[in-house]
């Protein structure tokens, strides 16, 4: 089976390695899964050096990540922890290489480790068909945090849709329960910490069950009063100014996204598929958490 082998064997100290098609490992048993945390590095820091070719680092202390990284105050529009606890946790960064415009991405999908090696999946998107894109490089990258490890580490590239759902329930009460997931085809985000009308969920920090076509069974049960509202945003009652809140979905197909809001109270505007809809959505994140 061909990998994308990162050569990487931390316990003799090396960190940063380029990825490439030609390596072939050997199996060490049955895989488990590994849980692993999304890390936005970028609400507090930046990287040192764009490459412009496929490459992995790995942050194995404090003094490696001010090698790869310079922090800055906090540039989200929310809350961001900058710190790693190293005794615990290393940072795994990996960039797709310069793409000459927006709409690229790279993006790690699972982990799994067997007797001797991590191996971490991985996926790449390119723009979508009628996606508006910015003419100026750019360098996708993603960032996560996963258990210390001294086993050798190999990325994996997979074919995967990028194509997602986010549902959320939300309040505009100081200190209210926030929960968003995401539900895609390979597995299941939950969002940490969301704040109320702060929905980049980039800023988030997030983990994860791996776990396959959620995306695609919940679209089956989307009514056609929802997916005729296709690339637009929508708001049903009041919920950003209710105190009861509300529930919220967003759902991201190739270059269209399109945003509803709907109000906890049944309010004259809401049909009953819309009724119907909040409250399969309730019951989608009830079910996660």
């Amino acid at each position: 089976m061909k990998k994308l082998m990162l050569s990487l064997l931390i316990a003799f100290g090396f960190s940063a390695c380029s990825l490439n098609n030609d390596d072939v490992y050997t199996d060490c048993g049955a895989n488990t899964e590994v849980s692993f945390t999304k890390f936005p590095l970028g609400c507090n820091y930046t990287v040192k050096t764009l490459y412009n070719n496929p490459v992995a680092l790995i942050a194995t202390s404090t003094e490696k990540m001010d090698q790869y990284f310079t922090k800055h105050d906090n540039s989200c529009s929310v809350p961001s922890d900058p710190n790693i606890d190293f005794s615990k946790s290393y940072l795994v960064a990996i960039f797709a290489g310069a793409k000459p415009t927006s709409g690229y991405a790279i993006k790690i999908t699972s982990i799994v480790e067997n007797q001797c090696e991590m191996v971490i999946n991985f996926y790449e998107k390119n723009p979508a068909a009628g996606e508006s894109l910015t003419q100026n490089p750019t360098y996708p990258a993603d960032y996560i945090l996963i258990p210390k490890t001294s086993k050798p580490i190999i990325f994996n590239k997979t074919s995967e849709s990028p194509n997602n759902i986010v549902l959320g329930n939300f309040t505009s009460v100081t200190g209210g329960t926030q929960k968003f997931i995401q539900l895609n085809d390979f597995n299941i985000l939950k969002y940490q910490n969301v704040a109320f009308n702060q929905y980049n969920f980039d800023q988030y920090k997030y983990t994860t069950t791996t776990k396959r076509s959620e995306y695609t069974t919940f679209s089956k049960t989307l009514p056609t009063e929802i997916l005729n509202l296709k690339g637009q945003t929508k708001i049903f009652g009041s919920p950003n100014t209710a105190a009861e809140g509300g529930v919220y979905f967003e759902l991201n197909e190739g270059a269209s996204v399109t945003k509803i809001y709907i109000d906890n109270n049944d309010t004259a505007d809401q049909s009953a598929a819309v009724i119907a809809f909040k409250k399969a959505v309730r019951e989608k994140i009830a079910a996660v958490n």
